[in-house]
């Protein structure tokens, strides 16, 4: 990815956090006002943030990979943690600035990344064992989740803030409104555990909803990038066409009929009534006969 890293991250022994300026003095030094742009809505309170860090478990010698830290509200809560060291992807040079300071504060455990978080690969930033712990900004969260699940077997876990829209999309249950394409690929390849929901007050500015954290652990089988590629295009022609039964919304990957008669699936189905066994076996199907 186009970036630059400043500061180093070995392994390091957990520090006492030392003594550093409140996270809204550093704000104003830096003239840090968050950007609608950059869907900046800026976590500040410690008390929050120790609680999301608490809720990805215990960090002890876990390399964290955050993105999106801003200001670094969430950043000072994981080093505060045992965490073997913590790397920090962040677009934003202005938040860079003041992240800098924060790893000279804390020197070899915090590396700063300036960068694009779409373009980062987490098994390229820290070794193993690995984990993804970010208040996502809300314009490339569902993206990033996606570009995530698909390397899943090469991270221990996530814990990750969305809208609670997007939170409640990604833990759906078949047959509900909220099910769709994201809640297939994050269940098909993770356990999906709504965990927290945060009201908008709790950050700066409020968004106009409410957010809530997501974990994911990763299921121990890892289908492979052929199977992984076949759900994704599974799922986006079932959902493409939600309304429509399947033997139409499948028409796009070939012999719809077929497909679904060698997964076992009634073709007068809809996509929401399937549950992510019945798609894994659609995408199986899919991925076999090369759709």
């Amino acid at each position: 990815m186009p970036s630059r890293a400043l500061g180093t991250a070995p392994p390091f022994p957990p520090m006492m956090p030392p003594d550093q300026p409140s996270l809204r003095d550093a704000i104003a030094r830096h003239g840090l006002d968050p950007r609608k742009s950059l869907g900046q809505h800026f976590l500040l309170d410690p008390t929050v943030c120790a609680r999301i860090a608490a809720l990805a478990g215990d960090l002890a010698g876990r390399h964290v990979v955050e993105i999106g830290p801003g200001p670094g509200g969430l950043t000072r809560a994981l080093l505060a943690t045992p965490a073997a060291q913590v790397v920090a992807v962040e677009l934003d040079r202005r938040a860079v600035a003041l992240l800098v300071e924060l790893a000279d504060a804390h020197p070899g455990r915090l590396t700063v990344i300036e960068g694009d978080a779409l373009k980062a690969d987490p098994a390229t930033l820290v070794p193993a064992p690995r984990r993804i712990i970010a208040n996502l900004p809300y314009n490339v969260a569902s993206p990033l989740l996606v570009g995530w699940l698909r390397q899943a077997a090469a991270i221990e876990g996530m814990t990750l803030m969305f809208q609670q829209e997007v939170a409640e999309r990604i833990t759906a249950a078949p047959d509900t409104g909220s099910y769709g394409r994201l809640a297939v690929l994050a269940q098909w390849r993770c356990r999906c555990d709504l965990l927290l929901r945060l009201p908008p007050g709790a950050f700066t500015p409020p968004p106009k909803v409410w957010s809530a954290v997501v974990g994911f652990t990763p299921h121990a089988e890892d289908p492979g990038p052929a199977l992984f590629r076949a759900m994704e295009r599974t799922t986006a022609a079932a959902f493409g066409q939600r309304r429509k039964m399947l033997r139409g919304a499948l028409k796009s990957l070939g012999d719809a009929e077929a497909l679904l008669a060698a997964a076992g699936i009634e073709g007068t189905r809809r996509a929401e009534t399937l549950t992510v066994a019945e798609f894994d076996r659609l995408a199986r199907v899919v991925c076999a006969r090369g759709a």
